[in-house]
């Protein structure tokens, strides 16, 4: 993966000098058990993995375009080892709130078009086989989390946690969907996914699920 750092100097300077600098949480789930072998670069429990992988953007800056506030949900087909060049199949759900410039910007950022860490995740896109404006909500509060967006994406998840409370972290994993960052093992209690124009469905319960608090950022070449 390129370069991802925890930020040492002021958030102003770093939008400044990056090409992007985005920082917020993330909710994922996904068809495999307790937990996910795609982290670790294995295959999936059942030989493919059927997945949405949300961001929120609490703060976020993408070649001076503000993307603070908003969200967005990859929902993925991906049918096999998930490490797998141009195999994935994406439909993307972004913040019915961005405007048509910030939306240029989150997908030019998670495309790949800017280079850096999210470059290295989309080489593993095969299609996007569609964009949808829809309204999200994307909540974590004490450690537990939930997401809607519209009528596609459901999902409630809770972190394992350790003797003391804190939540069980997963660090230094082949994968990661936020690069540089400790992802936090978690159990979705469900996950509902059903798109009917684009034939997506799935649902399930007490399956595998990732929350994560990160900062991705990518300087200038």
């Amino acid at each position: 993966m390129s370069s991802v750092q925890q930020p040492s100097v002021s958030e102003k300077s770093l939008t400044e000098r990056y090409i992007y600098f985005l920082q917020g949480t993330l909710l994922e789930a996904c068809s495999c058990d307790v937990l996910c072998p795609c982290w670790i670069g294995e295959n999936p429990d059942t030989g493919d993995c059927k997945a949405f992988v949300a961001y929120h953007f609490d703060k976020g800056e993408i070649n001076g375009v503000d993307v603070s506030g908003l969200s967005m949900v990859n929902v993925a087909r991906i049918p096999g080892n998930v490490l797998t060049p141009h195999t994935w199949k994406l439909l993307l759900l972004i913040d019915d709130k961005a405007t048509d410039e910030q939306v240029d910007a989150l997908l030019a950022a998670y495309s790949g078009k800017l280079g850096g860490p999210l470059a290295d995740l989309a080489q593993l896109v095969s299609e996007v086989v569609g964009v949808e404006r829809v309204p999200i909500s994307h909540q974590v509060r004490g450690g537990a989390g939930t997401l809607h967006a519209g009528d596609y994406v459901a999902a409630e998840m809770e972190p394992y946690r350790g003797p003391d409370g804190s939540p069980t972290t997963l660090r230094d994993s082949i994968f990661s969907t936020i690069p540089g960052s400790p992802a936090y093992v978690a159990k979705a209690k469900y996950h509902r996914v059903d798109i009917p124009n684009y034939g997506i469905k799935w649902e399930f319960e007490g399956r595998n699920a990732i929350q994560g608090d990160y900062t991705i950022v990518h300087t200038e070449p």
